[in-house]
């Protein structure tokens, strides 16, 4: 038993490093869609100093023109110096901001030279708060779960760029959506797992109910999306993606393997508390038999998905509130509501997804009890000899 727990120690860590290599690789892999003439110009954080609004006009609650700013750059080879700059405002309230005296701004720099001729002020400077935030949550998931707080970091740094370097730029070149969001779901699956609950049973057990609740849920996605007759535009940026030269990009796609995509990370989260749970059963009670231990994983099961199936549709609701306000506010009625394309795209969102969680239960709990219990423990085979002349 030692023996196979070093084993699976050693397989662990030798999957950190594969999985730190690689994110090191995809941190510089390039996506093919860089801009240099974007990426050339000179950036740096700047302080408000002055703000002009005189060309800022207003159109009801939203605002137009462009405001003035005189600016005090912060770092980098121009620090100190004080530039004009402009914030051109598009009279949309989601994309437009008004900056004051006091602020702190990200400017792109247009220079001569060692010269600044000019700056534009592209928002405000949040890198340092994003920072500090993301180095607070990194502390406190190392204090309390140690190396697999570690190892969820890994995880975490590993999928944002496995979904930036490969699957969306996947997406932009033609490839089928829905293929490569299969794909890249199964690869982070099968690195998240593993590198949380380890390169033993109860990984496999994690990672083969995981999969078998996403294979539900991308069924579904394909044969329900095509029923609600439900095109990918009603996502916001699709047009705008569209105009930006990708006109042949299939969004109906790209909007059904989003389905799955954001319902995979409650499917793996259920997997891995039955999965658990299994593991337990086993170093608790290894005399169950599997029929015993499959009726204890759905036990557990049906506890946990009792508050599952209302997760994505806290997250989706939570998301859409703006929405929901406006059909309150407008009283239109419920039959109108639940018909509107957008609406319905988040009801198929919430329903599939939901699918996934209320099957990925009892499937990990049956994948469970054959990984685990198919045989009965050695220990509990043996019989106890009694010496000859004291039975009783």
């Amino acid at each position: 038993m030692k023996r196979f727990e070093g084993s699976s120690r050693r397989r662990h860590v030798l999957l950190a490093l594969l999985l730190a290599l690689l994110s090191l690789g995809l941190w510089w892999m390039p996506t093919g869609f860089e801009r240099p003439d974007l990426n050339a110009a000179p950036r740096a954080q700047a302080r408000v100093l002055e703000t002009d609004d005189s060309r800022v006009f207003r159109f009801g609650i939203v605002r137009e023109g462009v405001q003035e700013l005189r600016l005090r750059i912060l770092g980098g080879p121009f620090r100190g110096q004080e530039v004009e700059a402009s914030n051109q405002l598009q009279g949309k309230m989601e994309l437009d901001k008004l900056f004051r005296p006091g602020d702190r701004v990200l400017t792109v720099l247009d220079v001569e030279g060692d010269r600044i001729l000019h700056a534009t002020a592209v928002d405000h400077y949040r890198l340092d708060t994003e920072g500090l935030l993301l180095g607070l949550f990194t502390l406190l998931l190392v204090a309390f779960a140690g190396w697999t707080g570690l190892s969820a970091l890994l995880s975490f740094v590993f999928s944002v760029l496995v979904i930036w370097k490969v699957m969306l730029p996947g997406f932009l070149r033609g490839y089928d959506p829905l293929a490569v969001a299969v794909g890249v779901v199964v690869l982070l699956t099968g690195a998240i797992i593993f590198l949380v609950a380890g390169v033993g049973r109860k990984g496999v057990t994690a990672f083969l109910g995981a999969l078998a609740g996403l294979g539900l849920t991308c069924l579904l996605s394909v044969l329900f999306g095509g029923a609600f007759r439900i095109h990918g535009a009603v996502k916001p940026f699709a047009e705008t993606l569209l105009y930006c030269g990708y006109p042949n990009l299939d969004l109906g796609r790209v909007f059904l393997s989003g389905i799955f995509i954001a319902s995979s990370g409650a499917v793996m989260d259920l997997a891995m508390d039955i999965a658990a749970a299994m593991h337990e059963l086993r170093e608790r009670r290894p005399d169950l038999s599997m029929r015993e231990a499959v009726a204890s994983g759905f036990a557990v099961g049906r506890s946990v998905i009792g508050t599952m199936t209302t997760t994505l549709l806290l997250a989706y609701s939570g998301g859409y509130s703006t929405m929901l306000l406006v059909f309150l506010a407008q009283g239109t009625p419920v039959v109108n509501v639940l018909n509107l394309q957008y609406v319905a795209a988040e009801i198929l969102h919430t329903l599939v997804g939901s699918f996934g969680l209320v099957a990925v239960a009892p499937l990990t709990a049956l994948l469970g009890g054959w990984v685990y219990f198919r045989h009965p423990a050695a220990s509990c085979r043996r019989t106890q000899r009694v010496p000859a002349g004291e039975e009783s």
